[in-house]
């Protein structure tokens, strides 16, 4: 009798204070997936460390084949721009956001893509000027 009252004491302890721990999704929890250029190992730890602590991001994962990365954060405390203005910050572009030329320029020689051309800012840059069309 009472090594079954200690084995029942001992598996509500363990239910309640073990095993692995999960945040709670906060009521603004937004999941996003984008592509951010990268080559290597070195830039999955430069691109998800960008963002490891950062107040409402709980979840940076890139995937290197992919080159997607697929993020969990808490609207109310951060914005997806605010997000991509992180990762562009320690070298690495995506689609609608470029690195500093000297930021990318310091990054190691293995983790030197091939960067996107301006052409294609500069075709949205005059799809959004309105030229050529009246409204």
């Amino acid at each position: 009798m009472k090594k079954t009252i200690l084995s029942l004491g001992i598996i509500a302890l363990l239910a309640s204070c073990g095993g692995e721990t999960k945040q709670t999704p906060s009521v603004n929890s937004v999941s996003e997936s984008f592509h951010v250029f990268g080559n290597c190992g070195m830039c999955e730890k430069t691109i998800e460390g960008s963002l490891a602590d950062i107040e409402g991001v709980s979840k940076a994962d890139w995937n290197k084949k992919t080159k997607q990365i697929e993020v969990e954060f808490d609207d109310s405390k951060i914005k997806l721009v605010d997000i991509k203005n992180k990762i562009a910050g320690v070298g690495y572009d995506m689609e609608d956001v470029r690195a500093k030329e000297s930021v990318y320029s310091n990054l190691p020689g293995c983790c030197q893509y091939d960067r996107p051309g301006l052409e294609n800012k500069m075709q949205l840059d005059s799809v959004d000027s309105h030229e050529g069309h009246n409204h």
